[in-house]
């Protein structure tokens, strides 16, 4: 079963702020509008979450959204992050994105096993592929190609993400997976089962027969699920003597991006 991330700590609040405790308010409160994706969070909800009163987060929060650094939805009076937090986001990307700190590892992954090389992420309640690397395998899988997207869990990346959520969001995925995708419901719940029991996902074919696939999840430094590496192979180059040789390697490289991952959340040295 997959822990909990750590809760992040909060400035405290404090009569008299000064203007640096401000700006850490503001952008502790921003974080959280974030993290609560595209159905936003309420009010009330961020302010628990940043140990905030609801006055001091709703006088935060409108600063933001004339910076339109969030907006609220004027139906169900919920924060999402705005233009602004997008437009600076695409900057950062180069740097901070993580298909730039995986590439590396999907070229290996692709040259050491010969077969095909998949990063995926989570965005909602779907998966996304980000990227695909072909092995020199002569026989490929075509199962999940760059810009695909499916419910969570289908594919042995996704599988890997969900395992990896906390119980509360993972239940609260397979409902919704079962109200919209009714029939896959129960799969995807076995097989996430089955990959919290490992520690790795297997994908026996269930996207395309004979097709199979194999993902380990990748982490931020908080512990919260970043994206996962898969390899992806037709079903005879997926044989339990050489399954171990994978999982290995695939872990090889998981652990080369978390290291990148976690260099990023360490301040920079100062330079004299």
């Amino acid at each position: 079963m997959a822990s909990a991330a750590p809760k992040p700590q909060h400035p405290p609040e404090t009569a008299g702020a000064t203007g640096s405790q401000a700006v850490l308010r503001a952008m502790s409160l921003l974080s959280a509008v974030g993290r609560g994706g595209s159905a936003g969070l309420g009010l009330s909800a961020l302010a628990v979450q940043t140990g905030l009163t609801q006055p001091t987060a709703r006088r935060l929060l409108l600063a933001l959204a004339t910076a339109r650094m969030v907006e609220q939805d004027p139906a169900t009076r919920r924060y999402r992050l705005g233009p602004e937090a997008y437009l600076l986001s695409t900057f950062a990307s180069d740097r901070h994105g993580i298909l730039a700190h995986a590439e590396a590892s999907l070229q290996r992954l692709a040259e050491v096993s010969g077969d095909t090389a998949l990063l995926t992420v989570q965005q909602d309640d779907r998966s996304i592929c980000l990227a695909r690397v072909e092995g020199s395998f002569p026989v490929r899988s075509h199962a999940l190609l760059t810009g695909d997207r499916h419910p969570m869990g289908v594919g042995a990346g996704a599988l890997a993400i969900f395992a990896a959520l906390p119980e509360a969001q993972a239940e609260a995925l397979f409902q919704r997976l079962r109200g919209r995708h009714g029939g896959l419901h129960q799969q995807v719940r076995d097989d996430v089962a089955l990959a919290r029991a490992r520690g790795y996902a297997l994908n026996q074919g269930h996207v395309v027969p004979g097709s199979w696939g194999l993902g380990v999840v990748v982490r931020w430094p908080d512990g919260r699920p970043a994206a996962a590496l898969s390899l992806a192979a037709v079903e005879t180059r997926m044989t339990e003597t050489r399954l171990p040789e994978l999982i290995a390697l695939l872990r090889r490289e998981t652990a080369v991006v978390e290291a990148r991952l976690a260099a990023l959340a360490q301040p920079e040295r100062k330079t004299a």
